[in-house]
Formats: structure tokens, C-alpha cells, sequence
């Protein structure tokens, strides 16, 4: 059986479960697992920034701070929400914010057209990106091949559509054989749904969920994951620059040791501390769609967080190679005149050792 195959079932198993755990209502309040939010007094304080709006994919973020271990480490960690990859990571290069989310790989462009400010990852959540191009089942589409000729649709500055040459030399079909429909993000999943578009490229992360919030059974998404058929990306990570790292690694440490408890914590107990996140999003005036935020998380965290990699390598690092093989793919999809040295990509030299890192 190939790679693809086995990832492809896995992938058919894990959203079968997901579907399955939104039905049923999935998440248990547990009260065990909403510590206190200590109040600041002397703390530290650093600035973080999200990639997008305010999720359930922040849950080990918020589940830090509301424990108190950022505070533990003399931290006083405050967020905000970001507005895509490529702003998150131009406002920490900026010094607006210490460090935050963003996609590594977007910063490897960056730092090719900003040198005197370079930038590098020191912790990769997402085991396995989230890019992929969805379709849904009445179009009849069900290999990647059968997308020549179709219209794709996606914003100008999609990361998985500015990859998607990467992707279609992987399966064998010509990157021009697609005309690209360009929309705001807001109107990717319905212009899906609206039959204007035969696919889209996206986060699954997003993508899905939306579909489904937009009335899709779950069952009726077909999903072509980027990394189910032949490339090696990672997901998002953590950035920051490399002056603050140089400057305040003591700093970043700290971060690091509250943050791997955070995940820790929310891969535990999942629906406890998801539940946590809720209740402080709407205290601080959010709407988060509960059913669409248990979706997103159920999805992610068998298909994307805990993966046999992180359990072998423990959270937040990487393995070398193939993080390598991921940067050269990237280098040749975005078209970027060399390849920077891993060391400059990504630095695991601030994780806590991997035996605090290790999950059950």
C-alpha cells in the first residue's frame, strides 16, 4: 500500500471521527481543567500575535495563560489576532510584537526580500500543513488529476494556491491546466458551494469547517492534502526574530517551557480546555461558533498535532531532513533565487529537553 493510500484512509478515518465527535456533542466541561488567571504583578510582558481570528487552535495558548504558567515563568503573555500569515510576520519584523504564528515557509520569503531583519521559527506546532484544494463529491472529482481543466478558487495571496505548481507537478499534471477565480477569503468556501468555483485551495483547518458551517455534510468534502502526495510540509510555527532571540533567549525559553504545557494540557484533556477558551472568548465579547470550533480542533489534532513524528521527536521540533526536502519545495514553488541553510529556518536550540516535551 502507498503513502498516499494509508494517508488517505487516515484521513478518512480521522474525519470520520471528528464528524462523529461534533455529533454527539463532544465536549465535557471539566472543571479540573480551568485553572486561575493569576493577575500580574512584576511580570514580563511579551506580545504575541495569532495568524488569523481567535480559534479553538489557540486552545494550548489560552490554556497557558489561564493556568498561570507563563506567569510561573515570570511571563505576562497578552495576544492579539492577526490577519494572515504575511502581516503576522511583517508586524514582528516590525518589533510590534515579540513573537508569534505565521507559516514558516512565508518566511523564508520574507526574509530573502528583508535580510537586514531576518526572522526564524523556534517552535512548529503543526506537524503536517494544513494546505490542500477541497471539492466536494457531486463534482466528481476524486484524484487530483481529474482537476485539469476545472476552475480553482482562491485568494490572490493563498499560500496553497501560490504552491499549488509544487503540488501539480507532484501528481502529474500541468499547473496551467486550471483557471484560478480570485475572491476575498470570506467567499472561498461559498463560492464552492455556490457551484462558481469546482475547488478550492485553503487551509482544511478553515476550508472544512466553513463547508460545513455553510450547510456541506462532512461526508461530502473531498479533501487533497498536500502532504498525502509528495510533499513534506510542516505547518505553522512560532516566530520570532532572530535579534530578540539573540538578545532575551532566556526569554523565549520561558515562553517555550509555558507553551509545551499548554499543549500538553489541551492534548489531555481537549474538550475541557477548548471549553476554557470559550468562555474567555465570550467574556471578552467574541463570537466563536461552538460546533464549527469543536470541528476545527477534531480535525486538526490527530491529522495535524499529534502525529507518530511528534510522538518519536516530542512537541514543537522537527526532523531535519525532511524539514530540508520542505524547504527546497518551497524555494522551487515560490520561486526564490537559493535556499536558505535549515539553521536559518528554524532554531530548536530554546525547546525545553525532549523528555518535557514528550506526549502519552
Amino acid at each position: 500500500m502507498s503513502i498516499r493510500k494509508s494517508s488517505r484512509r487516515q484521513f478518512l478515518q480521522s474525519a470520520a471521527a471528528a464528524a462523529s465527535w461534533v455529533a454527539v456533542g463532544g465536549l465535557k466541561a471539566r472543571a479540573q481543567s480551568r485553572g486561575p488567571l493569576l493577575v500580574s504583578q512584576g511580570l514580563t510582558p511579551l506580545k504575541f500575535t495569532l495568524s488569523w481570528l481567535p480559534s479553538s487552535m489557540d486552545t494550548p495558548l489560552v490554556t497557558a495563560i489561564l493556568k498561570g504558567y507563563f506567569a510561573e515563568e515570570g511571563l505576562e503573555v497578552t495576544y492579539e489576532r492577526g490577519y494572515g500569515s504575511a502581516d503576522s510576520i511583517t508586524k514582528i519584523a516590525a518589533g510590534q510584537y515579540d513573537l508569534g504564528e505565521g507559516d514558516p515557509y512565508s518566511m523564508i520569503e520574507f526574509n530573502a526580500k528583508n535580510p537586514d531583519v531576518p526572522l526564524v521559527a523556534i517552535y512548529v506546532h503543526f506537524n503536517r500543513s494544513p494546505f490542500g484544494i477541497y471539492t466536494l463529491k457531486d463534482k466528481g472529482i476524486g484524484e487530483p488529476a481529474q482537476l485539469a481543466g476545472k476552475k480553482l478558487g482562491a485568494p490572490a495571496g493563498d499560500a496553497p494556491r501560490r504552491l499549488w505548481p509544487v503540488f501539480a507537478k507532484q501528481v502529474g499534471i500541468d499547473p496551467g491546466s486550471v483557471e484560478w477565480v480570485t475572491m476575498e477569503p470570506q467567499l472561498r468556501e461559498p463560492f464552492l458551494i455556490q457551484g462558481r468555483v469546482d475547488a478550492i485551495s485553503g487551509f482544511m483547518t478553515s476550508a472544512m469547517p466553513n463547508l460545513v458551517r455553510g450547510g456541506v455534510s462532512l461526508e461530502d468534502i473531498t479533501a487533497f492534502l498536500y502532504n498525502d502526495y509528495g510533499l513534506e510540509l510542516y505547518g505553522n510555527a512560532l516566530i520570532t526574530r532572530v535579534q530578540l532571540l539573540q538578545e532575551k533567549p532566556e526569554q523565549l525559553k520561558a515562553f517555550l517551557r509555558a507553551y509545551v504545557k499548554g499543549w500538553q494540557d489541551t492534548i489531555r484533556d481537549t474538550d475541557g480546555n477548548m471549553l476554557a477558551l470559550l468562555d474567555k472568548a465570550k467574556a471578552e465579547g467574541q463570537v466563536l461558533d461552538m460546533a464549527t470550533e469543536k470541528l476545527r480542533l477534531a480535525l486538526a489534532m490527530p491529522r495535524l498535532f499529534v502525529t507518530d513524528e511528534v510522538r518519536e521527536i516530542g512537541l514543537g521540533d522537527v526532523v531535519p531532513a525532511r524539514m530540508e526536502t520542505s524547504i527546497a519545495q518551497v524555494v522551487d514553488g515560490f520561486g526564490l533565487s537559493s535556499k536558505p541553510p535549515l539553521k536559518k529556518v528554524f532554531d530548536n536550540s530554546l525547546l525545553p529537553p525532549k523528555s518535557e516535551r514528550m506526549i502519552g
